[in-house]
């Protein structure tokens, strides 16, 4: 019997794909929506070859609200959402603000009330350590814990911490309603998941990431590097206070931060702590070499990349500090940078045209071995 039902929106997308993933693992049944604006339905097909479970799609617009009501009442067992749909780029988010606000804010508003209609819960929200901005700006914040005060430097980290007051707002009016109802309020819970810079690919090599024209990411354009769809990478500024002058991020394995949505709509489940924020990263901070050098150690070749000026919005160290989450959900980051970087190479390698390519015989001959010898073991 399943755990319980879970609307995933966003969830064609790389994070949102990779944790519909990690809920079907976890026994829960899921529904997927998105709007396929960057990514494919093609990773429908995956999920279902990896977990051997298809879950239900429907293509839609966050921003539709009728749309999503039509979902919910299709489904009436869903009593969760883990909320993704979003335009998550920082230097498109200065050129186009106000479709950021559309989509990322007004959305998540359409989403809450459609969920208020049909008795929906319990959220966990997809927002960013963007949220935080610089947090040098304070003595003793870096790596940042979650009491780091907020303050974005970009439209995007706007958008997400706008969503953040919103929930939190929403789901306190909604606790202190129940309460003068004569009622606990507990059901009413959010989780705001602050992640770091999700990176890998599934180790099977059939899933991955694949951004539909310019990815804005770090890895994912050394990737385009590695197989030739791009002359070099391009490191934005080496005057930060570093090591070695480029920004410091924080790189977490696609298949932690899955498992770091799963943990946190469980707690939320069984411990009903209302609102509640958690930073989801390693705790290791690597610079822009550290990343070129430890990829390309992954793909056996140096490559190469120019040095040009930083860009606007960017902030010299996201580095996570996690202990809340280590403590609180008992959860934590298990696999390596090295890990990611590899499973990173063999999905890019293998398949460059993404999920517009078959995935290689030899993968999905393996992976059927696999699951078949898992199959037999249970028995």
């Amino acid at each position: 019997m399943a755990k319980g039902s879970v609307l995933v929106t966003g969830g064609t997308g790389y994070i949102g794909s990779f944790t519909a993933l990690a809920l079907l693992e976890a026994d829960y049944d899921v529904v997927i929506l998105d709007n396929l604006y960057n990514s494919s339905a093609e990773v429908i097909r995956r999920i279902e070859l990896i977990s051997g479970k298809r879950p239900d799609y429907y293509q839609c617009d966050i921003t539709d609200e009728k749309k999503l009501d039509e979902v919910f009442d299709k489904h009436p067992k869903i009593d969760n959402v883990i909320h993704f749909a979003a335009l998550k780029a920082v230097g498109e988010s200065g050129e186009i603000p106000l479709e950021y606000y559309r989509v990322n804010v007004y959305g998540t508003l359409c989403l809450l009330k459609s969920m208020q209609r049909h008795n929906v819960t319990n959220i966990v929200f997809s927002s960013s350590a963007t949220v935080y901005g610089d947090a040098t700006r304070f003595e003793n914040m870096i790596p940042i814990p979650e009491e780091c005060p907020l303050g974005p430097t970009n439209p995007y980290g706007n958008t997400k911490f706008a969503v953040e007051t919103m929930i939190t707002d929403h789901i306190n009016a909604e606790r202190t309603n129940a309460k003068k109802a004569g009622k606990s309020g507990e059901a009413f819970n959010a989780a705001l998941l602050r992640y770091f810079n999700p990176a890998g690919s599934h180790p099977s090599g059939i899933m991955g990431e694949d951004p539909q024209g310019v990815p804005y990411n770090l890895l994912p354009l050394l990737a385009q590097v590695a197989v030739g769809k791009r002359p070099k990478l391009l490191v934005f500024g080496d005057d930060y206070a570093s090591k070695d002058g480029t920004a410091i991020r924080d790189y977490i394995h696609i298949l932690d931060l899955a498992r770091g949505h799963t943990v946190a709509l469980d707690h939320l489940r069984t411990h009903h702590p209302g609102v509640r924020a958690w930073n989801l990263g390693t705790g290791k901070g690597s610079t822009v070499f550290d990343m070129i050098k430890a990829f390309s150690a992954a793909v056996g070749r140096d490559l190469p990349y120019e040095v040009v000026g930083r860009r606007a919005g960017d902030v010299l160290d996201l580095t996570a500090n996690p202990s809340r989450a280590n403590k609180e959900l008992g959860w934590k980051a298990e696999h390596t940078l090295e890990e990611a970087c590899a499973d990173l190479w063999r999905w890019t390698e293998n398949n460059p045209q993404g999920y517009r390519q078959e995935p290689p015989k030899e993968f999905l001959e393996k992976l059927q071995a696999s699951s078949g010898a898992k199959q037999n073991g249970t028995k």
